[in-house]
This record gives C-alpha cells, structure tokens and sequence, in this order.
C-alpha cells in the first residue's frame, strides 16, 4: 500500500489509483471537540498530471466516528462518504511557505499550493473528514435539546419548567406589544 501520492511518479508513469484504510485515527487527529470517538477513515484517489507542476486528486472518502449532538449533548454514530476534488499546484516563489497566498479566482477553492513533491495520503483523507464534519451535529433534525433552566433533555423526559419562559431584560419591551395589538383592534 502507498501512503504517499509521489508527483515525481505521476510525471514519470502517468496517472496513479490510491487506496488505503487508516484504522488508527483519533479524536486528536480530527481536533474537533463533536468528535468524541472516531473510527477507520478509507479514501480512495485517482492522481493525474493536468499542466506543468499542476496535479487533480479525485476521490472519496468515508469514515465513521461518534459525534455529540450540539442540542442534547448526547453521543450518536455518524456514518459518511463523501467526494473531493483538489488540485495542486507549487507554492508561488515570492511567498514564504507559513504567509497565506491570496485566492483571486473561484475556480482556486480547491487549490492547495505543495512545497514538498508529495503528499501524505492519511493528511488528504484527514483533511477531507475535517471538511465534511458538519459545523453543528445534530442526532436527529428534530432534536428538542436540553432545557435551558434546568438541563433535562426533552428528547426523553417533560420538565416542569415554565413553558415560555421570558428574560426579564425584555420587560421593557413587553408594554410596545400591547399597545400594538389596541391599535390593529381600532
């Protein structure tokens, strides 16, 4: 098994297929506080030559991982495959390797700039699961969430809480509401 895509193979003996399973990722792999356990990531990549020092990777990756719901803060398994698309071209000389590089064009999203003439297959794959780990998980859509006064999760039990509980910051506020009603009335 390859672990590296190697620009210098691809410019001597053309496109390259890739196809590896990491079974040892972690939670700090994924540096991500949802994750809160993290399986085997599989990417499968097709690398080609598309102009001079210009490379295409395209592919797929899926993983499995346990996230924690961004309502209940309950864990629940999540499953994904997903495609990518990356094209990588040589870092531009006048920068350095840690300045940013300016992008000017949409078609430059997918860019990535090397220094080094090849890529470690775990980074890409790792790199596209950061991508596809949604920003707020959710174990369902439907997903009531905690109580805010007293922390019960109301996907399994009915708190006793008061239903439309009011900041008293907004008491201010509350008189404009009835005035606006007496005035639709008139």
């Amino acid at each position: 098994m390859r672990n590296t895509i190697n620009f210098d193979e691809i410019d001597e003996h053309g496109p390259q297929s890739y196809d590896a399973t990491f079974n040892d990722v972690t939670v700090a792999d994924l540096d991500r506080e949802e994750v809160s356990a993290a399986g085997p990531v599989r990417i499968e990549a097709r690398a080609e030559k598309v102009a001079e020092g210009e490379y295409a990777v395209d592919g797929t990756v899926q993983f499995t991982a346990d996230f924690t719901c961004s309502r209940c803060l309950e864990p629940y398994p999540f499953a994904n495959t997903s495609s990518f698309h990356v094209r990588f071209r040589p870092r531009p000389a006048a920068t350095p390797e840690n300045e940013e590089v300016e992008i000017t064009e949409a078609e430059e999203l997918d860019v990535e700039f090397y220094t080094e003439r090849e890529v470690p297959l775990r980074h890409l794959a790792l790199e596209q699961v950061q991508l596809s780990i949604p920003m707020k998980p959710l174990c369902d859509e439907s997903c009531l969430g905690l109580c805010p006064n007293c922390g019960a999760n109301r996907n399994r039990e009915s708190c006793r809480c008061e239903e439309s509980v009011s900041d008293e910051r907004w008491g201010a506020l509350a008189g404009i509401r009835d005035q606006l009603a007496k005035k639709k009335e008139v």
